[in-house]
């Protein structure tokens, strides 16, 4: 895809801003086909497991909120002004899966030294198939084009590594990872399996009473608990596990003393508005308060606009990279 008709997708993908939220994009099926394939190409050149440096910000589930989207680019700078990590689910349960994954691969194709995509656990057909992403995209289009974002969706990095240190994923630990060359090493394209390393990264969850590993409520994975996160780390001369995959209070939560942050990047997920009306991005919300945790001389800035509380947090603690966080508890 040339970089001419990339940056007119962009153009074209932003410009709504202004608009009232939910209205959709006119883009042809070509052109998003062109962006499929071009992305692809891009994702299988570079490591399953991304080694990146700060400053990054990084941001968890969108879920095809694409208003919350633009906001949050807003808020932490339109590409190429900053970095970006996005530890996926990108499509279903929202209403414009089509326009968010389309940004996000342009940004991905005109910046691919500075824009950088993990594999959710709904960048698989057997999910979205389900869950939103293959009604819409057969509703606005067909299933072809469904099927084009499939292949590209298995060829998608798993995993980042910031700064030697911090450890990114979408979904957590695995009972089979014992070394990180087993992530660079998987292969791609692919599928997600039911089971296996593959699976866990983008499956499995923390457990506050879980000692070791323990049976996932989902049905698929694992659950470990905050003795594994700190042998991992210790083993792996880490920092800290950073992932998204489920909702959190605040938009970010803290586990195992501070050594795993799950972050989560999609406001009012669901209808919870049906229960908190106040949404996040109320143009008053612009309170901040700062927490300080010091790692090794290097801070990572945590952000989470917050009209509910009437305050936003930032918390710091350790200059890593920038985990961007723009929820509000849902």
């Amino acid at each position: 895809m040339d970089p001419a008709g990339v940056e007119r997708m962009i153009e074209k993908l932003i410009e709504i801003r202004s608009s009232k939220p939910g209205k959709l994009v006119q883009l042809s099926e070509s052109e998003i086909k062109q962006l499929c394939v071009a992305s692809r190409d891009i994702f299988l050149k570079q490591p399953n497991l991304l080694e990146l440096e700060a400053p990054i910000k990084i941001c968890g589930d969108i879920h095809g909120q694409y208003s919350d989207l633009l906001r949050l680019f807003e808020y932490g700078g339109f590409p190429p002004k900053a970095n970006y990590l996005f530890l996926g689910d990108y499509v279903d349960r929202g209403r414009q899966s089509l326009e968010t994954i389309c940004l996000l691969l342009a940004y991905k194709i005109k910046y691919p030294k500075n824009f950088f995509l993990l594999r959710g656990n709904h960048e698989c057909a057997s999910i979205n198939r389900i869950y939103g992403f293959y009604d819409e995209c057969k509703r606005r289009f067909n299933v072809k084009l469904w099927k084009s974002f499939t292949d590209c969706f298995n060829c998608l990095p798993v995993a980042a590594l910031i700064d030697e240190k911090i450890l990114c994923m979408h979904g957590g630990l695995s009972p089979d990872l014992s070394s990180l060359d087993q992530i660079r090493n998987l292969p791609r394209p692919t599928a997600i399996p039911d089971t296996g390393l593959l699976c866990d990264l983008l499956w499995s969850d923390p457990g506050k009473d879980v000692k070791g590993w323990g049976m996932n409520d989902r049905g698929v994975s694992y659950t470990f608990g905050p003795d594994k996160v700190s042998e991992f780390l210790s083993k792996h001369d880490l920092d800290l596990v950073c992932r998204a995959h489920q909702v959190v209070e605040d938009g970010y939560e803290f586990f195992a003393e501070r050594q795993l942050v799950t972050i989560f990047s999609a406001p009012n997920y669901c209808g919870d508005q049906l229960r908190r009306k106040i949404s996040l991005w109320c143009e008053h919300a612009s309170y901040f308060y700062r927490e300080t945790l010091i790692r090794h001389g290097a801070e990572v800035v945590i952000s989470s606009a917050s009209k509910v509380a009437e305050e936003g947090k930032t918390a710091t603690f350790g200059a890593y990279s920038s985990l961007f966080v723009d929820c509000e508890w849902v």
